[in-house]
This record gives structure tokens, sequence and C-alpha cells, in this order.
């Protein structure tokens, strides 16, 4: 929202979330984005959220913490216009499960070097959307989770805005 809110191409039209308490929220009304709070048998057995994107002419959906699978319905709807970001380098640590402190713990488990992160595209399986970007950084033998988690997020603040703006503009092309 911070890296968005000067640009004249890219708008934040709605914040999506099936969390009543998500800070993204308060975040949200922060930035005077209107929002809207979904279960899930809206997101799942109707077209409602769709409706909603498309009546707000949304053409591009980013995903961040979201941790539901994508109905095939959106994806339908959105063909090449939904895109993940996932803390790790995948294909390793991804899929069901396998999210914010689970992966971050899971590579530290497995004595990992490195560490990163991976834009793109969502499909109908948990992280197994074709790549955009991947990341890396790396892992000293003492870093803790925190470490971790604050190398990744250093990576995520720099590069997913970035690729985001340069897919939307590519689309509206």
């Amino acid at each position: 929202m911070e890296h968005f809110k000067r640009s004249t191409d890219t708008e934040i039209s709605l914040v999506l979330t099936n969390n009543a308490d998500a800070y993204v929220l308060q975040r949200a009304d922060n930035f005077e984005i209107p929002s809207h709070i979904f279960d899930k048998h809206e997101f799942y057995e109707t077209d409602e959220v769709i409706d909603l994107l498309k009546n707000l002419d949304v053409d591009f959906i980013v995903l961040a913490g979201f941790l539901w699978l994508i109905p095939k319905n959106l994806i339908d709807a959105y063909p090449g216009r939904i895109v993940n970001i996932h803390p790790a380098i995948l294909p390793k640590f991804g899929g069901k499960g396998m999210y914010g402190d689970h992966v971050h713990n899971a590579v530290i488990a497995a004595g990992e070097t490195e560490g990163g992160i991976t834009i793109h595209y969502v499909d109908e399986h948990y992280d197994e959307g074709e790549y955009i970007y991947q990341a890396k950084y790396k892992i000293d033998k003492n870093d803790n989770l925190e470490m971790v988690k604050f190398k990744g997020q250093q990576l995520e603040h720099l590069h997913y805005p970035r690729i985001i703006e340069s897919l939307v503009k590519k689309i509206k092309k």
C-alpha cells in the first residue's frame, strides 16, 4: 500500500480477507482503501467475491498471507492475473500447511545455507504456479527463526511491489 499510494499507473481498489482480525484491515483503513471480509461459503460456493472484483474493475489480484486454496472459478475469472509470494525458494518448502513460521522452521531444520522468496502465479494447487521471480539470502549457522524471517521480509518488501508493478503494466498495454 505504501509503494502504490503515489502510483499513477496502479491503484489498490480493494483489500479482501477471510480474517476479521487481520492487520491488513487496519492498514487498508489507514490508506482509505475499501475492504471486504468473506467466509468460506461466500468464497467457495458463490461468485460473490468475483462479482465484487468485477464491479470494481479489478484486473489483477495480489495475495499476501492468504492461506486458502484459490477456487477454480476465481482462477478462471483471472487467468494469469493472480500472484502470490511464498517465503522460500520453491519448489522446496511449499504446499499445503507450508506458510509463515512453518516454512522458516523447516528451512532451519533442514540446515539450509540459503533462504529466499518466490513470487509465482496462482493455479489450482498450493505453490505450484509458474515462478515469476525468486531471490535468495544467506542463512548463517547462528541465525534463529526471527533472523531468518527478517531476512525474508526484507526481500519481500524490496521485490514484491516492484514485480507487481511490472506485471500490472504488462496487462495494461
